[in-house]
């Protein structure tokens, strides 16, 4: 016997067949959700500290000189509160660090001192912090170096955060409420709504360690998504010379410490900051030195100077220390940071007839040196003359900067035609200096102040500040502008460059003239998806040593300097490099110019860069942020507005904050810019323009002549078709060229007086990889003649290996 429904509509059978949700199941699901993440967040703050993750990495900055931090860790130490005091469970290299066990929050801490003085020792604690105490005084907050300090901070990446004053009790009632109100005034520019906390007393303590072990704790990507640790206990044995597997000069480092952030790989790549990558040989589980279920303190260690061991050779005979896995050396991933080049693998062209003749007369042409007496002829082909070798090696320097050099010829003649009168009328006999040192030692002392101030001023440096102050001024007032050379011919000159119709809508492919050494890096076809491939699995990863255990790292063939930072002071922090992150890349960061500084930046000048965990040299490029597939480069770093800077280094996946720093001859370092990391992208085209501008000389109705952008007829049937317009946007052609000195009549003419009349041609050139130190980027642009140039970086030796063909 059948049951008939009846007639059911159309919108319920879909309905049903679609398994659409009611509205009363989709309120269910999002409840579920909203639980699962409270339940998900609450077990990540409960894990922190406790028995089954890492202790909290607590690590107090002072932001005034007239504050005491070690005061403050003498206070955090909660003797009076039942905290257990572990000396062991302090940081490697630091002094005033130290674990406490806090039995009655059933947590366990590790505090550290960073020091302030030292920015980058203050970056790399601050990187692997999961909280921070910020010391301010009591009238001032924080002084101006720590206001840069923050500024650092804040572009790094800011965990989670405590604000503390001392002093504040010992002021009288009245003065002890203005403080306070002063303190919450100065810190919300910096930290809204933040709450002050006193700290004065050892109840002050225990209330402030209670708000750090449950407050909510802030995600930075560039650290959650890679395991890192903070060595705590850290040994060093060279390598033995007699077996010869090993490299000399080298050692094994053993690392032990904490894993934060996600399960740590054997087979992976770490890095230490500072100093590279290296391979891992095993990974070993020691005894943990911050238990939180032992009531009773163990007996100190004697001294700091026991975290650091020194070995001769053979291995520490520890009866507990267990081996929890060990590298497989066909599953290790390898160092290589640049594609092996198959020199023999490339387009050869047979010369011509032409190029052998003019060969042989070459090889005929005899140059007289100078050569030792004895020297044969066949060795004395061997001796180049310095000049000469230093002569080819300017060149190729001199012909880039030429048309940045022309912008300021105008603006520096008057001046220079002054400082060669004042040379003129400085030179004299060393008699005439005598006398003169004679009557200013004779005279009286009233100019004794001046003479101080001198000593301390650097005339060579003064002169290369006014240099680079003139060229940004007639950069941000002329931008692109040059001027057009007199002693040789314009098309000569910027054989590279090409006139293009539209910078926009003008077709260029990014795979054209590629440089030899753009073989030696690598590039991926698709690079955010590969990013968001790496960072999936990353995410799922179950093996490992897991977050929270307490391992010792065996990291093999480190140099001994490791150590030597090491047992200087400095903390050693080491992270575990996600898949390709060793490999050499063209990388571009998205920067922003810091208010504080207000010095000309100029491109390919060399900056220190911190991306991430990575710390490099480079002398990078600057080019426009835009959405178009052709980006203008600039010759300075701007003020106004965020600009994109494009280095050779080592490829780092989104997100990562970056701090640019400049260094003086002194070795101090400003802040440059701050900003984060934009992509890795090989084929960005970056180009070059400059701008030739011409004056009119005779205006009429429906024709003109201009002068000054050309001083002869040849260069101007040669740029003939490249297009000319004016500043108020007519646009036109050059009809024919008047006479032999360089005057020409456009078309259509130009019915704008006193207005110049503009050629636009732009350039572009790729950069390879240098070696040795972190290589640098020295893109420019392409004209013309299309050029791919590389240049090194670094140490700036052996630059300009690249190719310059003509299109």
């Amino acid at each position: 016997m059948s049951f008939h429904t009846g007639r059911v509509s159309v919108t319920a059978l879909t309905k049903k067949r679609k398994k659409v949700a009611k509205k009363i199941e989709r309120r269910h699901n999002a409840n579920q959700q909203r639980r699962n993440k409270k339940d998900l967040v609450l077990t990540e703050k409960r894990r922190l500290g406790s028995r089954d993750g890492p202790p909290h990495l607590v690590a107090v900055v002072a932001l005034h000189a007239a504050v005491d931090a070690v005061a403050v860790l003498r206070l955090l130490q909660c003797e009076g509160a039942g905290g257990l005091l572990r000396q062991e469970g302090g940081v490697c290299g630091v002094s005033d660090s130290f674990g406490l066990v806090m039995l009655r929050f059933k947590q366990r801490f590790t505090f550290l001192r960073a020091d302030t003085a030292d920015m980058h020792t203050l970056l790399d604690v601050v990187k692997v912090a999961d909280s921070l105490v910020f010391v301010l005084e009591s009238t001032e907050g924080w002084d101006s170096y720590g206001d840069y300090c923050l500024s650092c901070i804040f572009a790094q990446g800011l965990p989670a955060y405590a604000l503390v004053c001392q002093g504040v009790s010992d002021l009288a009632v009245k003065k002890r409420v203005d403080s306070r109100r002063v303190l919450a005034k100065i810190s919300e520019v910096r930290f809204p709504g933040a709450r002050i906390f006193p700290l004065d007393s050892d109840q002050d303590a225990t209330l402030l360690v209670r708000h750090l072990g449950t407050q909510r704790q802030k995600k930075l990507g560039f650290r959650s998504r890679r395991p890192h640790l903070l060595a705590q206990h850290v040994s060093y044995t060279p390598n033995s010379s007699e077996g010869g597997a090993a490299p000399t000069g080298l050692g094994t480092l053993r690392v032990s410490g904490y894993v934060r952030g996600c399960p740590l790989q054997v087979d992976r790549l770490v890095h230490i900051s500072g100093f590279g990558d290296f391979q891992l040989s095993q990974i070993d589980a020691p005894v943990d030195p911050l238990p939180l279920n032992s009531t009773a303190p163990r007996s100190t260690k004697p001294g700091k100077e026991g975290d650091v061991d020194m070995q001769d050779g053979g291995v520490d005979e520890v009866a507990s220390v267990r081996v929890l896995m060990k590298a497989d050396p066909a599953r290790v991933e390898s160092l290589q940071a640049e594609a092996e080049v198959d020199p023999m693998d490339g387009e050869q062209t047979w010369p011509t007839d032409t190029e052998l003749l003019e060969a042989e007369e070459a090889r005929k042409l005899k140059r007289v040196i100078k050569v030792p007496k004895g020297t044969s002829d066949y060795q004395a082909t061997w001796i180049v003359d310095k000049e000469e070798e230093e002569e080819e090696e300017t060149d190729e320097d001199e012909d880039e900067d030429e048309d940045e050099d022309a912008m300021m010829d105008e603006s520096i003649d008057g001046e220079d035609l002054d400082s060669q009168l004042d040379t003129a009328s400085g030179c004299g006999s060393e008699e005439e200096e005598d006398e003169e040192e004679e009557e200013l030692c004779s005279t009286s002392n009233k100019g004794g102040a001046d003479q101080c101030y001198d000593e301390h001023l650097d005339e060579a440096e003064e002169g290369e500040g006014l240099q680079r102050y003139r060229e940004a001024r007639a950069n941000e007032m002329f931008p692109d502008e040059v001027d057009t050379p007199l002693d040789q011919l314009a098309k000569n000159r910027f054989q590279r460059y090409r006139g293009l119709k539209s910078f926009r809508s003008s077709p260029w492919d990014p795979m054209e003239n590629l440089p030899a050494d753009y073989s030696r890096i690598f590039q991926f076809q698709s690079f955010d998806r590969t990013r968001r491939r790496i960072l999936a699995e990353a995410a799922k990863e179950e093996e490992g040593a897991m977050v929270g255990w307490y391992v010792t790292l065996h990291v093999v063939d480190v140099p001994p300097a490791v150590m030597e930072g090491v047992q200087a002071g400095r903390p050693l922090v080491l992270v575990s490099l996600l898949p390709h992150e060793q490999k050499m890349s063209v990388m571009h960061l998205l920067v922003r110019r810091h208010p504080s500084n207000t010095e000309p930046i100029k491109s390919k000048e060399e900056l220190v860069f911190h991306c991430g965990f990575r710390r490099f040299r480079a002398c990078p490029i600057f080019s426009q942020h835009t959405s178009a597939d052709k980006h203008k480069l600039e010759r300075f770093l701007r003020p106004d507005a965020p600009t994109v800077v494009s280095v050779y280094a080592p490829i780092t996946f989104p997100t990562a904050g970056v701090l640019v720093f400049k260094q003086r001859e002194n070795g101090m370092q400003d802040l440059v810019g701050t900003g984060t990391l934009l992509s890795c992208d090989p084929q960005r085209v970056i180009l070059k323009r400059i701008v030739l501008s011409g004056h009119p000389f005779h205006i009429n109705r429906r024709s003109a002549v201009v002068r000054f952008m050309f001083f002869n007829r040849e260069d101007i049937l040669w740029f003939k078709p490249v297009e000319l317009r004016t500043k108020w946007g007519r646009r036109g052609h050059i009809k024919e060229p008047l006479g032999t000195h360089g005057h020409m009549n456009p078309y259509p003419g130009s019915r704008e007086k006193r207005l110049s009349c503009l050629m636009i041609l732009t350039w572009t050139k790729r950069s390879s990889v240098g070696r040795g130190v972190i290589a640098m980027i020295h893109p420019e642009a392409l004209l013309g003649r299309h050029q791919r140039h590389a240049n090194m970086s670094g140490k700036r030796e052996g630059e300009h290996f690249g190719l310059r063909r003509g299109i």
